[in-house]
């Protein structure tokens, strides 16, 4: 490798795909901010490329698309904000895991994002294969955690089906939110919580 004027060598910056982290962050963080205010129809390369502060070009030679901008930045903020707490109280932990995700569906642009990708996959088998295989998944392990943490104290039953116990309090919460475009309060998720947890008990756990 050369060096430069003053004899030192010459440093890579960015990650190995030659990317630079500050520049992506700050792309990533201009598409949240400008899908929130002007809507996915109305986003665009272009803008985001501006409230960036990075040439259009530059994302071109990391995303092919607004779609992968979006999926990079929302797979990024899920991976950040909805990974369940571990107080060993499976009740306390459930409720306030569920709170987050309505929270996080409704309140956040990173919620805005997913809305957005979830309408856009209904027409896009690719991206919807991207949305269950980068996202979808993972949050499904996620979703488990504090049942498998319960049951690996000895709290809950280990026959019990952790699947239908996670369908039961998450499922209602994405049917308000991308379907009836209702809002799914914390009084809501607290009652579907107890109402898996009253079915569970006093048989299968100890909560």
């Amino acid at each position: 490798m050369g060096a430069d004027a003053s004899g030192t060598a010459g440093r890579h910056r960015g990650n190995r795909h030659g990317r630079s982290e500050e520049a992506r962050q700050s792309v990533l963080e201009a598409a949240d901010d400008l899908l929130v205010e002007v809507g996915y129809p109305r986003l665009t390369i272009e803008g985001i490329a501006e409230r960036a502060g990075v040439a259009k070009q530059t994302i071109y030679r990391w995303w092919s698309s607004k779609n992968d901008i979006l999926m990079d930045a929302f797979v990024q903020d899920a991976a950040e904000a909805l990974i369940p707490s571990d107080t060993a109280d499976l009740r306390q932990d459930l409720r306030t895991h569920a709170r987050k995700i309505a929270r996080f569906l409704t309140e956040s642009d990173a919620g805005a994002v997913f809305r957005a990708l979830t309408a856009q996959a209904q027409h896009d088998p690719a991206l919807a294969a991207r949305l269950r295989f980068e996202h979808l998944g993972k949050q499904r392990s996620y979703d488990r955690l504090p049942f498998e943490r319960a049951v690996a104290r000895g709290a809950l039953n280990a026959n019990t089906d952790i699947d239908l116990a996670v369908d039961q309090i998450v499922g209602p919460i994405y049917y308000r939110v991308l379907v009836s475009g209702q809002t799914a309060s914390p009084k809501f998720t607290d009652t579907l919580v107890d109402a898996v947890l009253t079915q569970l008990s006093p048989a299968h756990t100890d909560v």
